[in-house]
């Protein structure tokens, strides 16, 4: 077995997958003059998903150069149409890359496993991937470390609800029929899709890509299962079509299918990113989530304070809470009231909004919300949300 050495013996952080959360983590951690060691299978592999937030919502160290575009006043279609009073925006992947910039860590090709028997001496005893202290490889490299973080994401389950999503990026006059005459659609759950009636709905994202080119995409916000990428493919096209779409040949696909849960925590080691629960149960957004909380764990690795407490709060816990019972909502909601549901949600002031899809610790913004779309939806949604935060607190 090979150990990777360090000045000092173990080095001060060992992080274990390079996705935005990951190398963030890697990267803001190394600023701080910690000794780290980030492990992936593909570390220079370029990050293909396309990744977006509320542009209020990243941090100011992030700076302005990660965005890809930026949309001022994004619009969504429930029953009727609405302009948003906040800025979204498409990540620039590979400058967000470089801002993560991982020059001062030290970077492992390789996969967390337990170590092939050819690698192990005949007595050897195989060790755990992963211990609190410890990272080893599936080739033997151990690597010791002050403080091992999985940032490995969340990989799907049938246990766990999930987004799913299937799209197309296609030349902006290709689609601009689709847009309606703006630049883009947040959420648009027109039912021009040919989705059978009574079926889990989905909408219409459409986002610019900020090189002439729109992301057009059929997405189920979750399910559990979510709806097959099959079935999302079919609405699309049936969907483009009504708007007189007419899909290139040669289009590059988008396929997309995450857990909008955490799995339980399982073992001592900390997690990070999605994995450690940081996307929101409702939604599906983790990027923005872990770019914000990121100094706060590198701030208890300095002080050598155990990193997921600042990660979990009792605020952040009553803040997950309440939003687990919306995704419940969700996932009960009748499919012919989810237009309306979401017409009343846009309908509130920027602020609620904001307080129910942004930030982790503010439990008095988020049940105002919750409170606020109580109190406008119809009765039938209102016995949904209530049975839904039954369903909650029994769990």
């Amino acid at each position: 077995m090979t150990t990777v050495p360090s000045a000092g013996g173990a080095v001060d952080l060992a992080v274990v997958g390079l996705g935005p959360a990951g190398r963030a983590l890697a990267h803001r951690a190394a600023a701080r003059g910690l000794d780290v060691v980030a492990i992936d299978p593909h570390p220079h592999r370029p990050w293909r998903a396309t990744y977006a937030a509320w542009v209020d919502e990243v941090p100011g160290w992030l700076g302005d150069d990660v965005w890809r575009a930026r949309i001022p006043r994004p619009r969504v279609h429930g029953v009727w149409e609405r302009a948003l009073d906040r800025t979204y925006g498409i990540f620039d992947n590979a400058a967000l890359r470089r801002r993560l910039d991982l020059s001062a860590v030290r970077v492992i090709s390789g996969s967390a496993g337990i170590p092939a028997p050819s690698a192990l001496t005949p007595t050897a005893v195989a060790p755990s991937s992963l211990t609190p202290t410890a990272v080893t490889l599936r080739d033997g490299t151990r690597i010791d470390a002050r403080r091992v973080i999985d940032a490995r994401g969340v990989r799907p389950d049938p246990a766990l609800a999930e987004q799913t999503a299937f799209g197309v990026v296609v030349p902006g006059d290709v689609a601009a029929p689709a847009l309606g005459g703006g630049d883009a659609w947040f959420m648009d759950w027109r039912r021009d899709n040919a989705a059978d009636n009574g079926a889990p709905p989905s909408f219409l994202y459409a986002m610019p890509l900020g090189d002439g080119t729109v992301l057009l995409e059929e997405t189920c916000l979750v399910g559990r299962p979510g709806l097959p990428l099959g079935e999302l493919r079919r609405r699309l096209i049936a969907r483009l079509s009504a708007r007189d779409v007419a899909i290139p040949a040669d289009v590059t696909i988008e396929r997309v299918r995450f857990p909008v849960q955490a799995p339980r925590r399982i073992g001592s080691v900390p997690s990070f990113g999605a994995r450690a629960g940081l996307m929101h149960p409702g939604t599906g957004y983790s990027v923005a989530a872990s770019l914000s909380a990121t100094d706060a764990v590198v701030d208890a690795l300095v002080c050598g304070v155990d990193p997921g407490r600042p990660l979990w709060p009792w605020s952040a816990r009553a803040v997950r809470r309440l939003r687990e019972t919306g995704l419940s909502a969700l996932l009960s909601l009748d499919p012919a009231a989810t237009a309306a549901f979401f017409d009343a949600f846009f309908a509130l002031p920027t602020a609620r909004q904001r307080g129910f899809l942004s930030g982790r610790t503010d439990v008095t913004a988020t049940a105002a919300a919750m409170w606020s779309l109580f109190r406008a939806v119809d009765p039938a949604t209102r016995r949904t949300l209530l049975c839904a935060g039954i369903r909650t607190g029994q769990s």
